[in-house]
């Protein structure tokens, strides 16, 4: 749901590398600036273009069948059938789980997610057919192209291709390809760990939620690594009065009632909060921008109090969401009709809280902005989502790689202000880290003609292809 956000960097310089990891257990042929074979590139658009063919929103489409189709490459290519299994408790609502099994060394799996399902694509609303992958002058088009559907086809992809040279790993992969993390009731990540955890269960996981960003004149400037992100509390707020007739305004009614207290939210000012990413993103972005901004992000981090420093960084919503707890309105609705004084005004607040902060002081706090007048309501309750920890030995080997396809690029932490798949899993206790090695600008993911570059996709498979058999080690069988 939640891909690496298009924002644009302007870099004025690069920040040092940390130490590269050295590169061990790497079959021939990975190391060095060259780029994956043909032969998986051409699998790659294949498996894509198969899966953005078959519709998979939460209306009327299945993931049911994306994921039987990817399970049929994955038995031709050699996988046992018991390590390669559809599973879920709704027809439609399939999840793919493939295990590459790994030697007996004592280290436990890693897991690679992505979700097969999409938001809905209208087509009269595009101006190319949704449901069919699209190359024109370098760029990918599709539903799915970019929002997750392109990860899917990467892990697919890249599993086959171990299988194929003989990679035999120093622990598990395993491949969790899920429904409905887009919205539904039948989110796949959530509904294994209730009831096959042991399919997932794993040191750590891969995911979307980061990627590679770009300048404005389309040059690799960061590559950003998800480990944090905000939860979601939506809040109704609502003011009631006995209402009348229009020809005999009252002092009080209930629409001004709640337009006063939206004015005052949208006034409220959120105290900034820093975490170990946030923190971490600031080191770094600092190196990566203008004097004056780095100048308010380093002071921020001596003093997360400095009023010019949040009121330089607050000018860009990027990094004041970045920052602290957001709450917008976004619905609204009131009145019964167009000649009585209304009795009724309604609004939903959707609020983005930071991980570690509470969502019944986020209450309390639109409580006290609201006034009287109005009550509020949370709907539903927010899920925690405790940030992963940035580990050296994990960040270390993307660091290195990064460097080795992109030559100077630095890694960036970051916290997601939307939501992924990444919460479920935090929450059960398996750190997640948002990496791809995808760069790119705008991908309209959720909206018109979705698109990704062809050459951030072919980057993206080997990215993730080299490391996945760096963090997983091993060797080659083959000859």
């Amino acid at each position: 749901m939640c891909r690496c956000s298009a924002f644009v960097f302007r870099a004025v310089s690069r920040m040092a590398m940390l130490a590269m990891t050295l590169l061990a257990g790497v079959p021939a042929g990975v190391q060095g600036q060259d780029r994956p074979p043909t032969k998986w590139q051409a699998m790659a658009r294949e498996i894509l273009a198969e899966l953005i063919a078959i519709n998979t929103t939460e209306a009327n489409g299945s993931t049911t069948q994306a994921a039987e189709v990817l399970r049929g490459r994955l038995l031709a290519a050699g996988f046992p059938a018991g390590d390669v299994v559809v599973v879920g408790d709704a027809p439609r609502k399939g999840n793919l789980v493939a295990r590459m099994r790994g030697r007996e060394t004592g280290r436990a799996p890693i897991l690679l997610l992505a979700h097969l399902d999409v938001v809905e694509a209208h087509p009269e609303d595009w101006t190319l057919p949704p449901f069919e992958l699209i190359e024109r002058d370098g760029i990918f088009y599709g539903r799915g192209t970019a929002d997750d559907k392109d990860e899917a086809a990467i892990h697919v992809t890249n599993l086959i291709r171990m299988k194929e040279e003989g990679f035999v790993p120093d622990r598990d992969i395993i491949v969790a390809l899920t429904a409905d993390e887009e919205g539904g009731p039948d989110n796949g990540v959530r509904w294994l760990l209730a009831n096959r955890r042991e399919l997932i269960d794993a040191e750590f996981a891969f995911n979307e939620g980061g990627g590679g960003l770009l300048d404005e004149a389309g040059r690799p400037v960061a590559n950003t690594v998800q480990a944090s992100e905000k939860k979601v509390q939506n809040f109704t707020l609502e003011a009631t009065n006995p209402g009348g007739h229009s020809s005999r305004p009252r002092p009080d009614n209930a629409i001004y009632d709640l337009a006063g207290a939206l004015v005052r939210i949208g006034q409220h000012a959120w105290p900034v909060r820093l975490n170990e990413v946030t923190r971490a993103f600031l080191e770094r972005q600092a190196t990566l921008v203008d004097a004056e901004t780095a100048r308010a992000m380093r002071a921020l981090l001596v003093n997360p109090a400095d009023a010019a420093a949040t009121q330089h960084l607050a000018r860009t919503s990027h990094y004041n969401a970045i920052l602290r707890t957001t709450c917008v309105a976004t619905l609204i609705e009131g009145g019964h009709a167009r000649n009585a004084l209304p009795q009724r005004a309604q609004a939903t607040v959707n609020c983005r809280i930071l991980p570690d902060e509470s969502p019944d002081d986020v209450q309390r706090a639109l409580v006290a902005a609201a006034g009287e007048k109005v009550t509020v309501t949370p709907v539903s309750r927010a899920t925690d989502s405790p940030p992963s920890p940035l580990r050296e030995d994990v960040l270390g080997i993307i660091e290195g790689l990064t460097n080795e396809m992109w030559p100077g690029v630095p890694v960036v932490p970051i916290m997601s202000t939307g939501a992924t798949d990444g919460l479920f899993l935090r929450n059960a206790g398996i750190p997640v880290y948002g990496v791809s090695g995808l760069f790119y600008g705008e991908t309209f993911s959720h909206g018109m003609n979705e698109r990704i570059p062809v050459q951030a996709f072919h980057d993206g498979l080997e990215f993730l292809y080299r490391l996945v058999v760096r963090v997983a080690g091993g060797r080659s069988t083959a000859p």
